[in-house]
């Protein structure tokens, strides 16, 4: 028997060139209930639900989404409990509660997952649940290492399913306004942008062998990362500071979205040189294990150049705001964030802006408002076949790969890095050891 989200993937694609207005003029309402793209429910699961959480309810809870969450999927207890109880405020049925995300992957009936997993379950999330035949939004960074974003391409290809990584600015309406002008030609040749983000992070505790906290799967919150005794303090968020096993850094962390921004801007795909400056600035004897400042130059072909700024521990705000891009052309400039943008003439005259009147968070954890709702719903409507996506897995992981460059620099000792701008590839032997990571055995890809 053929799988359902199959057979919606063959029907949303064999409705997706008719108009909604076209298709159901004249039909009766039994008719008009046949068509998929319009009225089939999508099947959706859950797996993470910590500080993104927020993020996922209004496109779930929108009638006009026409899906249904099935499945709450946490490895740790109180997670599922805590999620189920903020869900009900938005819907009017109890999904299921689960601690394995393979068991919602391995569910025929789901169509779409929504990963917003720790880091490093990301990309192995995603090509299992591709390879199962679900379509998968998954949260940023997409991977966590450069060959993970290149097997999430291969896997998309190669299975043909939709996967969008949560860069939600490419959804607002104001960023796709202004990008647009600037690809037009509002401020001449665009030739640099400095991507920035400013938060006051505090000391972080040192990791201790700890008991396993009540309630959490520890051996399956590893999964594909090899597996070790528990440290205190590693499950809820400060893995992302406690080396490079889970995380992937400011950079990754929220790096991923300014940067998107910048190259979506400037047209670039892979950068020939990578420059950096960073370190361990504040609370030195504390348990923060990587660079908590850094400076990036990437140097793309046609003399183009991203920078890009990270404190993660200093609050200034450098350029009047603590997250956003700044692109420098030719004939003019723009600074654009979640806010809006503004639009300057070379003079430094401003000559146009727009303000956004929606809520997204910049710097607070989690959250989530109307750019991710607009994201998620882009998402939704791919699936059907009714939407073009607002960025593709190909943008997503080239973003992302930005990161990984910075990050593998820095593991360098902050030696720059000759690229190659057809495909990414560092051109150092020494440095491409960190390309791939080792996994725990069991957890390896397979295509």
């Amino acid at each position: 028997m053929e799988k359902r989200r199959d057979f919606i993937k063959k029907v949303a694609l064999g409705t997706a060139g008719i108009t909604l207005a076209g298709a159901t003029r004249g039909m009766s309402a039994r008719s008009y209930a046949k068509i998929m793209g319009a009225n089939d429910r999508l099947q959706v699961g859950i797996a993470g639900l910590g500080r993104r959480l927020g993020a996922y309810y209004q496109p779930i809870g929108l009638k006009s989404s026409n899906v249904e969450l099935v499945y709450l999927c946490d490895v740790m207890k109180s997670q599922r409990e805590s999620a189920a109880k903020k869900f009900s405020k938005h819907i009017d049925y109890s999904p299921k509660l689960e601690n394995d995300i393979r068991k919602v992957i391995e569910d025929p009936k789901i169509d779409v997952l929504i990963n917003a997993t720790p880091d490093h379950w990301h990309a192995p999330g995603t090509w299992m649940a591709v390879k199962a035949g679900t379509h998968v939004y998954v949260e940023k960074p997409c991977s966590h290492n450069p060959r993970e974003g290149e097997l999430l391409v291969e896997f998309q290809k190669k299975y043909n399913k939709v996967i969008q990584m949560g860069n939600q600015q490419r959804s607002a309406p104001e960023s796709r306004e202004i990008i647009k002008e600037i690809h037009n030609g509002t401020i001449g040749k665009p030739y640099k942008a400095i991507a920035f983000y400013a938060s006051a992070r505090g000391e972080v505790p040192k990791q201790e062998k700890a008991p396993v906290p009540e309630g959490l799967d520890w051996e399956l919150w590893q999964g594909p990362a090899p597996h070790r005794d528990y440290t205190s303090e590693t499950w809820d968020y400060n893995w992302h500071w406690y080396g490079w096993n889970y995380g992937t850094a400011e950079s990754g962390n929220n790096g991923t979205h300014e940067l998107d921004i910048a190259r979506w801007a400037l047209q670039g795909d892979y950068p020939e040189r990578v420059e950096i400056e960073a370190g361990k600035r504040y609370f030195p004897n504390d348990g923060w294990e990587m660079y908590d400042t850094m400076e990036a130059t990437f140097r793309f072909p046609g003399d183009k150049i991203i920078q890009w700024q990270g404190q993660s521990r200093n609050g200034y705000n450098t350029f009047g705001s603590d997250r956003g891009t700044l692109i420098f052309g030719t004939e003019g400039n723009v600074y654009v964030d979640r806010g809006g943008y503004k639009l300057y003439d070379r003079s430094g005259k401003m000559i146009k802006s727009s303000e956004s009147k929606g809520s997204e968070a910049g710097t607070a954890l989690g959250g989530g408002g109307d750019m991710s709702t607009l994201h998620v719903v882009n998402f939704f409507d791919a699936v059907r076949g009714t939407a073009k996506q607002n960025s593709t897995i190909v943008e997503g992981a080239m973003s992302v790969h930005l990161c990984h460059l910075a990050n593998i620099a820095y593991r360098m000792g902050g030696k720059p890095l000759d690229v190659d701008p057809k495909n990414g590839k560092i051109m150092d032997k020494k440095a491409m050891k960190y390309w791939d990571r080792e996994y725990q055995p069991g957890w390896e890809p397979k295509l």
